[in-house]
């Protein structure tokens, strides 16, 4: 499906509900879920919104002004708003209107990005936060469409990024450092897979000396923990 200018490629709007991830964790949050990746990582938790081998994507979005979305969204009672895909950027020519009233409105905006697609400076000026989460070899992306060295260097540079990883196991923390230090990525949140509760704080649990040692930060994911796998939570 095609967009016009100043149309959004949409796949769901909800809210208020929590932010479950990252430093915003805990708190009351609208989201704005666009359609369309770049990627195609192997535990995709929103497949809906890219992969059309598994789903009618013509039923699974819609197009909608971003002036629309915008009044939708600053007329709920929430003062974060988080821009989520899929993955945002490929649609950053049309996300600038709908930031723009947000920010207008008084409401925090991050954006959930996969690092490969560098920030738009005209974003990062009126306020946006970066929730970086560049993807590791669990994802089962060769490394050259994954991790975009001068995208992420960009992230860094704008000074309202943070970078969170997604971890299956505690061996993908030794990929982390690397990248941290090859990359200087700060400040780095650690986030287990996983869609149950259960394999969340399993996997916490194995992970959190770890972190500790290596001066990061770890993260849950809320809304599994509070809805398990419910959609639009």
């Amino acid at each position: 499906m095609t967009r016009a200018p100043g149309e959004l490629l949409v796949a769901e709007i909800f809210g208020p509900t929590l932010q479950g991830e990252g430093p915003s964790a805990g708190r009351l949050a609208v989201f704005v879920r666009l359609s369309g990746c770049n990627l195609c990582c192997s535990w995709c938790d929103t497949p809906y919104t890219w992969d059309n081998a598994r789903f009618d994507l013509r039923a699974e979005r819609r197009r909608v002004s971003a002036t629309e979305v915008a009044e939708h969204v600053v007329g709920l009672a929430a003062s974060l708003v988080v821009i989520t895909g899929g993955e945002p950027l490929v649609q950053a020519d049309a996300l600038a209107p709908l930031v723009l009233a947000c920010r207008r409105a008084g409401r925090d905006v991050e954006v959930e990005t996969n690092g490969t697609i560098a920030p738009s400076t005209a974003l990062t000026r009126v306020g946006v936060r970066w929730n970086v989460s560049p993807k590791l070899a669990n994802a089962g992306i060769p490394r050259e469409r994954r991790i975009r060295s001068e995208a992420l260097r960009a992230f860094v540079a704008s000074g309202s990024a943070v970078f969170k990883f997604v971890v299956t196991a505690p061996s993908d923390l030794d990929e982390i450092a690397a990248l941290e230090r090859d990359l200087g990525l700060t400040p780095i949140w650690v986030m287990p897979e996983g869609q149950g509760s259960d394999q969340i704080v399993l996997l916490m649990r194995q992970l959190a000396d770890e972190v500790i040692a290596h001066g990061w930060n770890l993260t849950g994911r809320l809304h599994v923990l509070l809805w398990e796998a419910e959609r639009g939570r």
